[in-house]
């Protein structure tokens, strides 16, 4: 739901329902659901690295070597929201943070 606000998320010990409020022209309307999830924002954190030479595109997100977690930079890797420009969601993030766990350790163990 676009271009609106949780007011308030309903329910006893299980969410029942949302109230949002349409920061356009006010109105609140509530929706029937049985649970809740928030996208946040899309905006990579990566502007700590910044001047690290480690090779992004032009909104920030750090590049990756093919479906690898390597970076430009030897025993750098990415994975998540930073590196994660298309699917963006928490679930990929988790899987990627074990891909990138593999080739660290491949990496550590010289079997690049």
């Amino acid at each position: 739901v676009w271009s609106s606000q949780i007011e308030e998320i309903l329910g006893d010990s299980d969410v029942s329902a949302v109230r949002i409020k349409n920061l356009l022209n006010g109105e609140e309307k509530t929706i029937d659901c049985k649970g809740y999830f928030a996208a946040l924002g899309h905006n990579p954190n990566t502007k700590v690295f910044q001047n690290s030479g480690l090779k992004m595109d032009e909104v920030g997100y750090i590049e990756l070597e093919g479906a690898s977690s390597l970076t430009n930079i030897a025993g750098v890797f990415a994975a998540g929201d930073c590196a994660d420009h298309v699917y963006r969601q928490a679930i990929t993030a988790a899987g990627m943070g074990a891909r990138s766990a593999i080739d660290a350790a491949r990496y550590l163990e010289g079997k690049e």
